[in-house]
């Protein structure tokens, strides 16, 4: 232990860049970001496992001539670390668009929750889907995968090797784009019964004139929404399988467009 402690301040370059990457994941990221966890937590976790991958890629020996140079190194790797939080974060979100798209077709459109951890107003819908997406990740061992997939970015993108070029920011545009789709996959079943729902009051306004649609209409998608919602729940966690497999690959391609340049 203490040879590694020893090799730690023999390298400390290295090892600085590491806990930065390391740092920039955590900033971000849906589960390790949260505000609920105390900051000292985080802040040990993350030296925890810069100690731990450290000892993984001591071949990648970093020396810096200047100060500037060190400088210029620390934003490359908070970068990659705050992209790969990023889009890990940005397929939790699809989330909450698929339940604003939803709130809004069953009358909830007006009633947001206060979210914390966002420090903003969501959709009830978009906040109940994103408890259960963490709880399901949880439950899959997914923050295992998250932190293999953390360790194992150091060997793809090396330290210091990271590069811009415009393949980058057509794979955002990618993303950006995949994200709308999968909000609206997962909101379409809802959106396609309360369409439905929308006929029934329209005949019923035709046939029976005398009865006020707007009274009888507000409530009557309200619990054909919220039934529906539960109905399609199986449907949901299939759909929860297809985001963590398109974060996984998404990851992994980013980390890939960094290295060629």
């Amino acid at each position: 232990m203490m040879d590694l402690f020893d090799y730690i301040f023999s390298e400390y370059q290295t090892f600085i860049l590491v806990f930065i990457r390391m740092t920039g994941i955590f900033i971000i990221t849906p589960i390790f970001s949260r505000t609920n966890i105390p900051s000292i937590f985080k802040v040990s976790f993350a030296l925890l496992l810069s100690i731990i991958t450290f000892s993984t890629i001591s071949e990648q020996g970093i020396s810096f001539d200047t100060e500037i140079h060190l400088v210029i190194l620390i934003i490359k790797e908070l970068s990659v670390g705050l992209i790969i939080g990023f889009i890990s974060y940005l397929f939790f979100i699809s989330l909450f668009i698929a339940g604003q798209i939803i709130d809004t077709q069953i009358g909830f459109g007006m009633v947001n929750l206060f979210d914390p951890q966002h420090n903003a107003q969501v959709p009830i819908t978009g906040n109940l889907y994103y408890i259960l997406a963490l709880l399901i990740f949880l439950t899959i061992d997914g923050h295992h995968w998250f932190l293999q997939a953390i360790i194992k970015s150091y060997s793809i993108l090396p330290l210091g090797s990271i590069s811009i070029n415009e393949g980058i920011l057509k794979q955002m545009i990618y993303v950006f784009s995949e994200i709308f789709n999968i909000g609206f996959k997962i909101s379409s079943p809802i959106l396609a019964t309360v369409f439905l729902a929308n006929i029934l009051l329209g005949i019923i306004a035709r046939t029976m004139p005398q009865m006020n649609v707007f009274v009888v209409g507000m409530p009557l998608k309200i619990i054909v929404g919220i039934l529906t919602i539960f109905i399609t729940l199986p449907i949901y966690l299939i759909a929860l399988q297809h985001i963590f497999d398109n974060m996984s690959g998404e990851i992994f391609n980013f980390l890939q467009l960094l290295m060629k340049g």
